[in-house]
Parts: structure tokens; C-alpha cells; sequence
């Protein structure tokens, strides 16, 4: 990554990935390769099941296009440039939050449905859902923004050897020889606060619904209130857990361990998504067969 502070004697960082061992470039280049072209066409597949059946034109398949195409952009900032790391930086955090922010909503949509469901086509209008996609993509937007200028004020004049696959904060805020006091008090509060509110909504969404579906007096209508949900609260297991292990520790603690919880956030969880929601939904797997049977 070029620098444009005078200060710092740093002109590059280098990935070192995975492993550094040459024998397993190639195997890993596949893996993760193949694994990038599931992710894409699972998600476009997705949006194409989605966009071409009216019957799925509701508030909840609406979030989870915009969830697919944001994974589809998370996965694919993964496998930008080196010399792009703080643009990577920035993407990644971006879009991640915005997933994040996306599940969070997806979540009031399952609470509206099931506690409210006389009020659901009121209170989920085409706008009010318009509105809270873009409120979900513009604040983790202003929230990367923030954190990759104050990583641009640090000094890095040390060793440039990252021990990561993708340009994360921590080991960058590792490799610097400048305070970064400022960054990592910034990372633990307003960092936590962008992470732990939309899982915090999630949780309140759930805990009113359970509260709701366990008053349900029909086992049938208890099974059929659950499937709904089943599908997200999977992935939100997947993602927050993964997240919550990386980044709610200090950066002294990071370690390479911490990899194989970034690979799940940042690429499991949006390689599954597409099998969790296809797998779990009936009117997607009809509609998955319908794109089928066009291309025939």
C-alpha cells in the first residue's frame, strides 16, 4: 500500500495469506476459488429467483436481495489487489456492517410478521423498507470511513509483513510504531456500538417472538411460526458469533488463530447463505425450479 505520509519509511505491506508454505498455494487457490464462485452464483441465483417471481415481491425477500448482492461485493473486495489495502479495508468493514445492519432489519421484519401481522403491509411499506436499506448501507459506510482515516494517521516504519489474507484493523494497528491509543479507544466504542446494536435489535426481535409464538396454542402453529426464522437465526449464529469472537478483544490479543473466525464472516457465511435460505424456503425452492425449467 503506497504511502503518502513522509514520516514513514513503510512504502508496502505484504499478505502472507494462509500459509507462506509454496505447497499449499496452489490447493488453497483452488479451494478459495471455487468457493468464490459458489458464493457469486448462489447469491445470483438468489436475486434472479427473487426478481422474476411476483409472488416473492414482499418486505422479506426485498432485504435478503440486497443481502445477497451485498455478499456478493463483501466476498469480492476478499480478493482485491494488495496494493489496495486500505481500500480494502475500507470495503470490507463497510460491507460487513452493512450485512450486519441487513440481518438486524430482516430480523423486525420477522417481529412485524409474527406479532403484528394485521399492521404487517402498513408498517413494512415500500418505503419504510427502502428507507432502512439505505440507512443500513450509509452508517457502516461512514463508520469505515472513520476508521480507515484514523488508520491513515498512524506511522508505520517497521516490519511490513501482515500476518493475515486480507488487510484487517487489528494486525495493522500491530505493525504500527505511532500511538494508536485513539484508534483502538475509537474501535472499542464506537466500533462496539456499530457491531453489538444491530445484534442487540436482532435479540429483542427474537425475544418477542418467542414471547408470541409460545402462546400459540397449535403445535402446527408454533412449527410453521419457527420455520420462518429458522433460515435467519442460522446465519446471524454464523455471523455474529464468528464477529464477536474477532473483534470484541483487544488488539494486543490478536492472534493468528483468528483467522479461521474472519474466513467464516467473511466468506463462509456468504458462500452458505444462498443453501440456508434456498434449503429452509419453499417459495424459493419453487422458484429456483421455474428458472430451471426457462432454461430448457
Amino acid at each position: 500500500m503506497e504511502r503518502v505520509n513522509q514520516t514513514s519509511s513503510v512504502s508496502k505491506f505484504i499478505l502472507l495469506g494462509l500459509s507462506s508454505q509454496p505447497k499449499d498455494q496452489k490447493p488453497l487457490f483452488t479451494l478459495f476459488l471455487t468457493i468464490y464462485l459458489v458464493t457469486i452464483t448462489g447469491n445470483l441465483l438468489i436475486i434472479l429467483a427473487i426478481r422474476s417471481d411476483p409472488q416473492l415481491q414482499t418486505p422479506m425477500y426485498f432485504f435478503l436481495t440486497f443481502l445477497s448482492f451485498t455478499d456478493i461485493c463483501f466476498t469480492t473486495t476478499i480478493t482485491i489487489s494488495y496494493a489496495g489495502c486500505l481500500t480494502q479495508m475500507y470495503f470490507l468493514y463497510a460491507l460487513g456492517n452493512t450485512d450486519s445492519f441487513l440481518l438486524a432489519v430482516m430480523a423486525f421484519d420477522r417481529y412485524v410478521a409474527i406479532c403484528d401481522p394485521f399492521h404487517y403491509v402498513t408498517i413494512m411499506s415500500h418505503h419504510r423498507c427502502a428507507l432502512m436499506v439505505a440507512l443500513s448501507c450509509s452508517l457502516p459506510h461512514l463508520h469505515s470511513l472513520l476508521h480507515t482515516l484514523l488508520l491513515n494517521q498512524l506511522t508505520f516504519c517497521d516490519s511490513n509483513i501482515i500476518h493475515h489474507f486480507l488487510c484487517d484493523i487489528s494486525p495493522l494497528m500491530k505493525l504500527s510504531c505511532s500511538s494508536t491509543f485513539v484508534n483502538e479507544t475509537v474501535m472499542m466504542t464506537e466500533g462496539s456500538f456499530i457491531l453489538v446494536t444491530p445484534f442487540l435489535c436482532i435479540t429483542f426481535s427474537y425475544i418477542r417472538i418467542l414471547t408470541v409464538v409460545l402462546k400459540i396454542p397449535s403445535a402446527a402453529g408454533k412449527r410453521k411460526a419457527f420455520s420462518t426464522c429458522g433460515s435467519h437465526v442460522t446465519v446471524v449464529t454464523l455471523f455474529y458469533g464468528s464477529n464477536f469472537y474477532v473483534y470484541l478483544q483487544p488488539v494486543s490479543s490478536y492472534t493468528i488463530r483468528d483467522h479461521m473466525a474472519t474466513i467464516v464472516y467473511t466468506v463462509l457465511t456468504s458462500t452458505l447463505n444462498p443453501f440456508i435460505y434456498s434449503l429452509r424456503n419453499k417459495d424459493l425452492k419453487q422458484a429456483h425450479g421455474n428458472i430451471g425449467s426457462l432454461t430448457h
